[in-house]
């Protein structure tokens, strides 16, 4: 079994879930600074990104990181394009780590209408698949937010990232598909009921053996996503947290049966600078166990 079948079974069968490592320009202040490293510490963005990239080194690196308990980890450009321990990080991760690496690949989102902030246009996308795959990535992600219940945001939501998700599965890569309803959602029950039917509407239009991953908020009704987890098209329904914390993430997935957990946020809550390896460790496998319980209903 090749590399590539390897990924797509384990992906597909195996216990785990997937670590979100992929914080771009936008969010990458906050994540150093909820790791402990003030503004103060860089000067430009370059410096930003190398002390991004010692954090997620530092969690990759650990020997309490390891495909035992992790699917896949999601990785932003600048970390697929640099080496972890001599290695480039795609490699490192599937080779020593037996974790299947994705990149993400959306631009940041446009500005709020119709309730919902589209993707902005994905400059480059084809040569950026075709580097993705010689650098030994696995499948994509990319991201849009859902802010009010609105038919027409919603389905233009759904339709953009189908889109895309069939120009990544034409590069040969398998998209991840996630269209992330907000927490604070005035109406989120009837807003990702409305997203479900968008989302089978779309994937019944796939062809056989077109494979996609959907990532979706926790929803309010447990087992809301059971339709999209049935469908022969989807390989797995991954559940970001969305601004919840760890914990209660962790109760609102174990709610949803064969859903795994896509956490970013809620898996390095906790997580500092300032810790010593066994400190870093001891915190680190903590939050793998929970959320990989969690994942395991």
């Amino acid at each position: 079994m090749g590399a590539n079948e390897q990924q797509l079974e384990k992906m597909g069968k195996q216990p785990g879930f997937v670590a979100a490592l992929d914080q771009s320009g936008g969010s990458t202040p906050k994540a150093l600074a909820a790791y402990g490293v003030d503004e103060s510490a860089w000067s430009n963005d370059d410096e930003m990104f190398s002390l991004i990239h010692q954090m997620r080194a530092r969690i990759m690196t650990s020997r309490r990181f390891s495909g035992d308990r992790i699917l896949a980890a999601i990785l932003f450009e600048h970390t697929m394009d640099n080496d972890i321990e001599g290695k480039p990080s795609a490699d490192y991760l599937w080779d020593i780590k037996s974790v299947v690496p994705i990149l993400k690949i959306d631009k940041g989102l446009a500005d709020e209408s119709e309730g919902v902030q589209l993707m902005k246009p994905i400059s480059g996308l084809d040569e950026l698949l075709e580097k993705a795959k010689t650098k030994g990535i696995f499948g994509t992600k990319m991201r849009s937010v859902i802010k009010q219940n609105d038919a027409g945001g919603v389905a233009k939501i759904a339709s953009q990232q189908f889109e895309v998700g069939r120009q990544v599965i034409d590069s040969g890569l398998v998209p991840i598909i996630e269209p992330e309803v907000d927490i604070h959602c005035p109406d989120k029950a009837a807003a990702e009921q409305a997203l479900l039917a968008q989302l089978v509407k779309e994937t019944d239009q796939l062809d056989s053996g077109q494979l996609v991953v959907f990532k979706l908020t926790l929803p309010e009704e447990d087992n809301l996503y059971q339709p999209c987890i049935d469908h022969p098209n989807v390989l797995r329904v991954l559940a970001l947290s969305g601004g919840y914390s760890r914990e209660e993430a962790n109760q609102r997935l174990r709610k949803n049966q064969n859903m795994v957990a896509s956490f970013s946020r809620a898996l390095t809550e906790g997580l500092s600078a300032q810790q010593s390896e066994e400190e870093f460790d001891a915190l680190l496998d903590s939050s793998i166990r929970s959320i990989f319980d969690a994942s395991s209903t």
